[in-house]
């Protein structure tokens, strides 16, 4: 993984992910690492402004490190993410071709295609 990533303000959604140089199709965009929080510990989570940054994570939740927590969400994504327990990791991947200076969004029902509603009313 060698994708040119940066982190700039996203009109009405504050920070998020752009792509800094073309991205192909079904490309490793970021490899986050997770800090797991078990599901006894969620409650405390939801009290603080963690609550709009973690990922379920089976029962329990968990922070992603690096550019994780930062992708912005889209009912319309050019990215997904996948978890990867084993490795404690959530892998982000290209669903498209990705044009330098857009904006890298997923869903984040999980699904792509998910349209389910979610805790925020999402600029889309």
């Amino acid at each position: 993984m060698n994708v040119a990533l940066e982190v700039k303000e996203s009109p009405g959604k504050g920070r998020g992910v752009f792509a800094s140089a073309p991205i192909p199709e079904r490309c490793c965009i970021e490899r986050s690492p997770v800090i797991v929080i078990p599901e006894e510990q969620i409650v405390h989570i939801r009290r603080t402004e963690l609550c709009n940054y973690y990922f379920k994570w089976g029962k329990d939740a968990a922070i992603a490190l690096g550019l994780g927590s930062l992708f912005n969400h889209s009912y319309r994504p050019n990215a997904a993410f996948y978890l990867n327990k084993k490795e404690q990791v959530i892998e982000f991947y290209s669903l498209q071709p990705i044009c330098q200076g857009d904006e890298i969004t997923v869903n984040y029902n999980g699904d792509p295609k998910d349209q389910s509603r979610l805790w925020f009313n999402p600029i889309d």
